[in-house]
């Protein structure tokens, strides 16, 4: 998008020199201003590049799927443990799935229309790696009991479905969109937030057991 812009200031360089100087000598003084500006150009490009690599957050400079090496050598999060309720009424304690399955947090709210187009995805998650030891929770963030459970039936939904009321795990997580999925092992470890491509992390690390 910048190609116009740069074309242009080439232009007007080498014009302004080739003003300045008679005859043939002005074919020369404009390729000097043209290799000015395309020089200084390049500079200024790579320090813009240098400061976003430096000053862009770790997330927005590794988005996508991380190499095996990569999670190994990345700081380990732990995810914060909470407790909420789901439709049933019963409790639901990260902390209880520790040291024995992965779990897949899926934050979504009944009003949001790609978290309706992601359900069928979210099924075949359930159905392919609920039964190798996959936990999936559905966290519905700040609506009423009543209204998500008649979202859950007309929608079928096979997994447990909790809610988050007040919104304070969401805020917990740092939750800024829905839907977003993070993806927690056995261990009680961060796997990956808003994973674009979480099914190979699952299989990956539901081969390790």
């Amino acid at each position: 998008m910048f190609r116009p812009f740069i074309r242009k200031q080439i232009l007007d360089s080498c014009m302004i020199e080739s003003r300045r100087f008679p005859g043939s000598a002005r074919r020369a003084a404009a390729a000097a201003a043209a290799g000015r500006f395309l020089s200084g150009f390049r500079w200024f490009a790579a320090v813009v590049v240098t400061a976003s690599v430096v000053l862009l957050p770790p997330d927005a400079r590794s988005f996508g799927l991380q190499s095996p090496a990569a999670m190994k050598t990345a700081s380990v999060e732990k995810a914060p443990d909470f407790v909420l309720r789901d439709l049933t009424d019963r409790k639901f304690r990260l902390s209880d799935f520790r040291g024995k399955q992965p779990v897949l947090i899926v934050f979504s709210a009944t009003w949001c229309a790609f978290c309706k187009e992601e359900i069928p995805r979210y099924k075949f998650i359930h159905a392919t790696y609920a039964k190798q030891g996959l936990e999936i929770v559905n966290i519905d963030i700040q609506e009423s009991k009543e209204k998500v459970a008649r979202f859950a039936a007309r929608q079928g939904l096979p997994y447990r479905v909790l809610l988050d009321r007040e919104g304070i795990v969401a805020g917990i997580y740092g939750i800024r969109g829905v839907p977003s999925m993070v993806l927690v092992d056995a261990n009680g470890n961060i796997l990956c937030r808003q994973c674009q491509r979480v099914e190979p992390l699952i299989e990956a690390f539901l081969k390790k057991r």
